[in-house]
């Protein structure tokens, strides 16, 4: 019945409506005053919103068959994020639909140009080999405050931020890691960092990675340096004990990267934004010079929210043919960054003394979380679907289907370039719900359910906060995950599952089926190409084509798989998978779990 449910959804979005749909049309160059003909187009999607909207109200005839929002070829740059509530709500019968143009691109940006470039040479603290090659300029203004980005694109290539080491990925071992005094002991960097005020580490720990910033860097004179870090991350990092660091490991300690000083940018494709001042420094690759690039850094961190509310949902809404671009993702700046996975940051945790919790005794890893940011987010909505878009130079979550969404689809969507998770769906617990509680919310209809992730292809995620998956679903109920590609990312590929717990929940009747998982794992292990969590009773893993994982030079274990049934997993039946071998992990499986790859 809930795959009818699906095939009908898709069947009244996709095809015509029987009676005409009332156009809008948009254009970069158009007026938001004008009447959103093809000849005198509206300029931006909230005034063709705003537009359909009224139709609806007043029960125009022109809103009878749906309303094609359509969007000319170009640029869209955002001053604030698309609001779609429910009042822009369409029907099977008359859905509203943002559409590109055919046979053209329309790009949904939050993006803003830097221009003014200059030599930058006059700077000491830039590298002796660096000079009379690195430029500056000042940085963009939107909405009357300085841009401060973590991100940068140089004609649609993501620079690195400066790095201790060659290349995004680079890392060496550290040498102690001491929660006594909050300090993580490193070889001593071959750069002199004493005037960087706002360096950065990057520190792999097992399934997930840390971004703290480096308050004190202390030279021992013993070929090692000690580092301090701000808060509120540093008691985060030192007092959770999952995931932390590890020393002498099974294959090394773990590893850590210094980012984001002048004293680093070295290389070609780095790049450097300085506090307060807000000067933005590149070294340009190909022999290029910034002023004749497109160089863009993101300004806003959501595109697109469709939110309604319990009581009034959104429905009936419809994106077609349409790019999201250029994503901010800054929070890291301000206060760091401490995840407990899936790139979900600690707001706290802590160990906990024997017993643990009432319903887990064995439990010591407390801890409360909170959502990563994402581009496009929907909320208490049903029918909305994503088909033929594309999401690309994304800073964390790409699409995110948060809470209470139901009967939604994203067919046929190309994701690469995503900082985060490519589309994530379903509560993970967030907030001041203790993530490790079995989460059954008191009204049903708040879980997210009869979902459909299909024909995506998801190359290139995770390239900011590894630890992310491309495709993560926390707690979902008859959610389908069909005939995707998933490539080039840093921990798992598809994740579905949340809780580590035996006891049931709103999750079940999941289907992971027909997708092909490759190149995954790159950095992080603890990982599979398909990974679960928890009971979720009538679920299947079935028909998917997945390679072995990639090496993941710095991993301190090797705990990467094909499939992985983490903790406590149940209620899945296995079978018709295709692996150069089986190779399955298991920590701590249910009675249910129906394995029949061999």
């Amino acid at each position: 019945m809930k795959k009818q449910i699906i095939a009908l959804l898709l069947s009244s979005l996709l095809c015509p409506a029987a009676a005409s749909a009332g156009d809008i049309y948009v254009s970069p160059d158009g007026n938001d005053r004008a009447k959103g003909t093809a000849a005198e187009p509206l300029k931006t999607v909230d005034a063709a919103l705003r537009m359909a909207r009224e139709w609806r109200r007043l029960g125009s005839a022109m809103a009878d068959g749906g309303v094609n929002i359509i969007l000319g070829g170009g640029v869209y740059r955002l001053d604030k994020p698309v609001f779609i509530r429910p009042e822009d709500s369409g029907t099977p019968a008359s859905p509203t639909i943002v559409r590109g143009a055919d046979g053209q691109t329309a790009v949904i940006s939050g993006g803003a140009d830097v221009t003014g470039w200059r030599k930058a040479d006059g700077d000491a603290r830039l590298p002796e080999a660096a000079r009379g090659k690195v430029w500056v300029a000042e940085a963009p203004v939107a909405n009357g405050r300085i841009v401060y980005a973590r991100q940068l694109y140089a004609d649609g290539r993501k620079a690195v931020r400066a790095t201790q080491f060659a290349g995004p990925y680079a890392m060496e071992r550290m040498k102690a890691f001491t929660p006594e005094d909050e300090s993580i002991t490193i070889p001593t960097p071959e750069t002199d960092l004493s005037r960087a005020g706002q360096i950065e580490m990057i520190v792999h720990q097992r399934w997930a990675i840390a971004i703290l910033r480096v308050r004190e860097m202390r030279d021992m004179g013993d070929g090692t340096t000690k580092v301090w870090f701000h808060q509120p991350e540093s008691r985060l990092e030192f007092a959770h004990p999952w995931p932390q660091p590890v020393i002498d490991g099974e294959r090394g300690s773990s590893s850590f990267t210094l980012v984001n000083a002048l004293e680093l940018l070295d290389s070609p494709g780095e790049w450097y934004q300085d506090y307060p001042s807000g000067r933005i420094y590149y070294y340009p690759e190909d022999g290029k010079t910034p002023d004749e690039m497109d160089i863009t850094v993101p300004a806003l961190e959501t595109l697109v929210e469709i939110a309604g509310t319990r009581e009034r949902q959104v429905s009936g809404i419809r994106f077609d043919n349409i790019s999201f671009e250029h994503a901010a993702w800054t929070r890291p700046s301000r206060e760091g960054h401490v995840t407990l996975q899936g790139g979900f940051r600690l707001i706290d945790a802590y160990k906990l003394a024997e017993p643990g919790l009432p319903h887990k005794a064995e439990l010591e890893n407390q801890a409360w979380i909170a959502r990563p940011e994402a581009a496009v987010t929907a909320r208490f909505a049903t029918g909305v679907v994503f088909t033929g878009c594309r999401f690309s130079h994304v800073g964390a979550t790409a699409l995110d289907f948060s809470y209470a969404v139901s009967s939604s689809v994203v067919d046929s969507c190309t994701f690469a370039d995503i900082g985060g998770t490519a589309v994530m769906a379903g509560s993970f617990g967030e907030g001041g719900f203790e993530t490790h509680i079995p989460y059954s919310p008191a009204v049903p209809t708040d879980v997210c359910r009869n979902l459909k992730i299909s024909r995506c292809t998801v190359s290139d995620a995770t390239n900011e906060d590894w630890g992310c998956a491309a495709v993560s679903a926390g707690y979902v109920s008859d959610m389908t995950i069909e005939g995707n590609e998933v490539s080039g990312v840093n921990y798992s590929g598809i994740c579905v599952g949340w809780g580590w717990t035996a006891r049931e929940s709103c999750m079940r009747n999941n289907r992971i089926v027909g997708n092909y998982v490759h190149d995954y794992a790159q950095m992080l292990y603890d990982a599979g190409g398909i990974y679960t969590l928890s009971n979720q009773p009538g679920s299947v893993i079935g028909g998917n084509r997945i390679s072995l994982p990639a090496a993941a030079p710095y991993a301190t274990n090797a705990r990467a798989f094909c499939i992985y049934f983490d903790e406590a997993t149940d209620g899945f039946t296995v079978e018709g998978n295709d692996m150069p071998r089986p190779l399955f992990g298991y920590n701590k499986p249910g009675p249910k779990l129906i394995v029949k790859d061999k």
